[in-house]
């Protein structure tokens, strides 16, 4: 968890963490505007930019390590939470993030993201989703909308979509949070209480892939459509979004959602977010929103407290040391319970 800077003492800035190479991107896409508030984000603590590592697998978005003046790792397909978990064992120092895509995290990676969120480690895994495959040239990914045409379903996609934040929850990850690459205020907001979040902290960024899938988000992130469609999550405070005089909230009838008017009087009544909260349920029901019936929320869903697996299996290994000593490897190898083979 990287400490904060003093008010008034800034000791880096975006540039202390802009690398030397070309940055890569197709002109317009949203990769430029994660990236730079990412490096804007670093440079608000104290920790140097030698103590962060970037880790990525295949994708658009895993080009990030290359661009970042930190160290970086860029691993094979969907494997990036797995490289990461075993770094975190061994480097307790160190502020270790993940970068991957809704194919890379999603497809090959989904088993390993999954034990990662379940298991807690004390990293941070930011998750571009543009609903397709851009690197590969426009194939339908896990997360595109059934009927999404594209190169790999020229009929329309017949796969029900997955929803990034459904699994998180259902790993029960400490951290869930959702942003948008248009709104870097809001971007650096949440990844910045992603940074000083103990545990798995699990981001989620839809982003506009401008060649292969432009637009993907804009009926609901768009500006004319986000005042009816986004609601921004705020702990302690019920939900309500829409334009000045046409305000609406939510209220829960049975744990069912209910878009009623917002009346400043009756505010009682309406779902309150808690993000602190153990259990998972609201969590859940929170992730079910979005058009038509109702808005998409953004910011962070879910923010609690558990001990880190990374914590906990050290604290393991030095129970064993101070019990049975630090140990003999050679003396093992070639103990009694080994035999020759003529």
């Amino acid at each position: 968890m990287p400490p904060d800077l003093p008010t008034g003492s800034p000791l880096f800035h975006k540039k202390d963490f802009q690398s030397d190479q070309a940055v890569r991107w197709c002109p317009g896409c949203g990769d430029y505007s994660i990236l730079g508030v990412l490096q804007q984000t670093l440079a608000k603590f104290t920790l140097p930019r030698e103590k962060y590592v970037f880790i990525s697998g295949i994708g658009c978005s895993s080009r990030l390590p290359y661009y970042m003046a930190t160290y970086g790792l860029h691993t094979i397909h969907g494997r990036a939470p797995s490289v990461a978990s075993g770094l975190r064992i061994v480097r307790d120092d160190l502020s270790i993030w993940v970068i991957t895509g809704d194919g890379d995290g999603l497809s090959i990676g989904g088993n390993h993201i999954l034990h990662t969120l379940r298991r807690n480690f004390d990293l941070h895994i930011i998750l571009v989703n543009n609903q397709t495959y851009g690197l590969t040239k426009g194939q339908y990914s896990p997360t595109s909308p059934v009927g999404q045409l594209t190169r790999s379903s020229p009929d329309g996609s017949i796969d029900h979509p997955v929803n990034p934040l459904c699994v998180a929850v259902a790993s029960e990850a400490t951290f869930i949070a959702r942003t948008y690459d248009q709104d870097p205020a809001h971007m650096g907001a949440v990844f910045t209480r992603a940074a000083k979040h103990k545990g798995t902290s699990f981001i989620e960024v839809l982003q506009n892939c401008i060649v292969f899938n432009d637009k993907a988000h804009e009926p609901i992130v768009g500006r004319e459509n986000r005042a009816e469609r986004m609601v921004f999550l705020e702990h302690g405070r019920p939900l309500v979004w829409g334009a000045e005089g046409r305000k609406k909230a939510l209220r829960l009838k049975s744990f069912h959602p209910e878009v009623v008017p917002y009346d400043a009087a009756k505010e009682k009544e309406y779902f309150v977010h808690d993000e602190t909260d153990p259990l998972p349920h609201a969590t859940y029901l929170l992730t079910q929103l979005g058009p038509p019936d109702y808005p998409m929320p953004f910011g962070v869903f879910r923010a609690v407290e558990k001990p880190t697996y990374d914590e906990q299996l050290n604290g393991q290994v030095e129970d064993a040391r101070r019990k049975m000593g630090s140990g003999d490897l050679k003396a093992l190898i070639q103990g009694s319970e080994t035999w020759t083979v003529k």
